[in-house]
């Protein structure tokens, strides 16, 4: 099969720009040093359904990966890279007393280490149906963005009806997908984005109002007595700092969530939430969040992915198509 691998981690130069992690170009190949390569066919353990991979999603983490920094950083190498994977279950070898949940040919999206490639194995907790009528570019939002900000205004803020909810950096997959499903619930939406383009984007996911965070004039004060904040991640690469003084005067709760943790810690919760997406699905309130102002086609366009993606080029989801067999790349 071919696939992404790294025997040694590339070196990426990294810029702070408008309090965002942006890769330069100019003094590091970064992931323009990753090459697709021919690898050893994947072999699937008794519980591991095999996947063809039709579509895989780019993540900043990603990027963290290949130069070996990221929080949860696989030990050894080679790594195979890319995590979210989107495709048809090519077969499952094993399970014959207890019928696999997914039947050969069915459409599946999850999380595996090492999809950017044209095959790899995935546990059944880690994969999840495609919607009906979506495609495999689309489903890519889906598997963190969509429960991560599910999660966040649901279980932990208990959005509701005539909250005034602002969404930070509401352009990115997170973002587009919290401005979605505040709307669900009934809640006004105010977006922030560094971009005309992508406060137009915030706009067409559901916004009601939007503010350009560039802007010197826009208020460093604007949470309201019983404010919720929610800590989702910290795209800044930086740790913020908060006065703890303004959570005491405006009777302000500061939560955060962990997604990945759920399914370790609150196992309960994960169906509860994936039930709450495909109800949103299935009402029309919630769609794929595909970037799509450019098309990347091939395994061989990874790395330009997630240079854009690095370089605050792009918004939603950067996903990669990846054709299989016979399928073409235009």
């Amino acid at each position: 099969m071919k696939g992404i691998q790294v025997a040694q981690y590339v070196k990426v130069s990294l810029v702070l720009c408008l309090s965002f992690i942006s890769l330069t170009r100019s003094t590091s190949k970064g992931p323009k040093e990753l090459k697709v390569t021919e690898l050893a066919d994947p072999k699937p353990g008794p519980d591991d359904y095999l996947i063809e991979v039709h579509a895989a999603a780019t993540n900043f983490f990603d990027i963290l990966q290949i130069q070996g920094k990221y929080q949860h950083q696989p030990r050894n190498l080679p790594l195979g890279v890319g995590r979210r994977v989107l495709g048809h279950r090519a077969r499952h070898p094993g399970l014959q007393q207890n019928p696999p949940k997914f039947p050969v040919g069915s459409r599946v999206f999850g999380a595996s280490q090492g999809a950017y490639a044209s095959q790899v194995c995935a546990r059944e907790a880690q994969l999840l149906a495609v919607p009906a009528g979506w495609s495999f570019a689309d489903a890519a939002g889906l598997f963190v963005t969509a429960p991560t900000s599910y999660g966040a205004l649901v279980l932990r803020a208990g959005v509701k009806a005539g909250d005034i909810v602002l969404v930070h950096a509401a352009a990115g997959g997170v973002g587009l997908a919290a401005v979605q499903v505040a709307k669900a619930f009934g809640a006004t939406v105010i977006a922030t984005a560094g971009s005309p383009r992508k406060l137009e984007v915030a706009r067409a996911f559901g916004a009601d109002h939007v503010v350009d965070y560039r802007d010197p004039t826009w208020p460093d004060q604007c949470i309201a007595w019983n404010g919720r904040i929610l800590v989702v991640g910290f795209a800044a690469g930086s740790i913020e700092k908060v006065a703890m003084n303004k959570v005491l005067l405006k009777n302000i709760s500061l939560v955060g969530i962990h997604w990945g943790q759920y399914a370790v810690h609150e196992k309960e919760s994960v169906p509860v939430v994936w039930e709450g997406i495909g109800k949103l699905i299935a009402q029309g309130k919630f769609r794929g969040t595909t970037f799509t102002d450019n098309e990347y086609v091939g395994l061989e366009r990874i790395p330009d992915a997630l240079l854009a993606l690095g370089g605050r080029e792009t918004w939603g989801k950067v996903v990669v198509k990846v054709p299989q067999g016979t399928q073409s790349k235009l």
